[in-house]
């Protein structure tokens, strides 16, 4: 039967890799609010007026509205296919209204949450550096660059680092995550639909327990 995969992580986990190498190689779309709402910016049907009413207000979009987009935009797959949500479901409110969209598509949900300990996000994210000419990411803590703080690539260009990328940004961010998101892994967890992946190790085995989890 072809699934809904949740992926759920918190900042600096790697969901967003993981979520990459499965439409790689699975060919699993990978469907994102964020992406959702950037398109629906350009488009003018009535739920795009009405997320964009909105957000002209400063209000935040409604369950009801998100959900409705994201039926939307799912409802183009092919409904032979897997696929996976990225942002969407965010509460066990949202949770619900998905399972309303399972039974309509005929797919299962699969939630899998890839965990890393706090003290390991906090490094991966106070530690981020990238290079303004071409991008590349470093880190002080797992991939320091081969002299300090220049672009292996650029060594003319100084790293920069993300204002918010301090501790402080950070550890409030994290703690914003695990309040908002404790509820949803709770309601997968108590269905048994849970799977907890660890999310330190080498990129490919922590690939390969994602795809078991599949």
């Amino acid at each position: 039967m072809s699934k809904i995969i949740v992926l759920i992580g918190a900042p600096g986990a790697g969901k967003g890799t993981q979520a990459r190498l499965l439409e790689e190689r699975r060919e699993i779309p990978q469907i994102s609010t964020g992406d959702m709402f950037r398109e629906m910016k350009d488009a003018d049907t009535p739920l795009a007026r009405e997320l964009k009413e909105t957000m002209a207000a400063g209000k935040l979009a409604s369950d009801d509205l998100t959900y409705q987009i994201v039926r939307d935009r799912t409802s183009r797959e092919d409904p032979a296919k897997t696929y996976l949500l990225d942002g969407y479901p965010r509460t066990a409110v949202q949770a619900e209204q998905l399972e309303e969209l399972a039974r309509e598509q005929g797919r299962e949900i699969q939630a899998i949450e890839v965990d890393v300990p706090r003290d390991e996000l906090l490094k991966r994210l106070t530690g981020r550096r990238s290079c303004p000419v071409c991008g590349e990411i470093y880190n002080i803590y797992s991939k320091p660059p081969k002299a300090d703080n220049v672009c292996d690539f650029h060594p003319e260009a100084s790293l920069t680092h993300r204002a918010d990328d301090n501790e402080e940004s950070v550890s409030t961010r994290l703690a914003t995550y695990d309040g908002q998101t404790k509820p949803l892994l709770e309601y997968y967890e108590k269905s048994g639909r849970l799977k907890k992946i660890g999310g330190t190790g080498e990129l490919e085995a922590i690939y390969g327990e994602v795809e078991k989890a599949i």
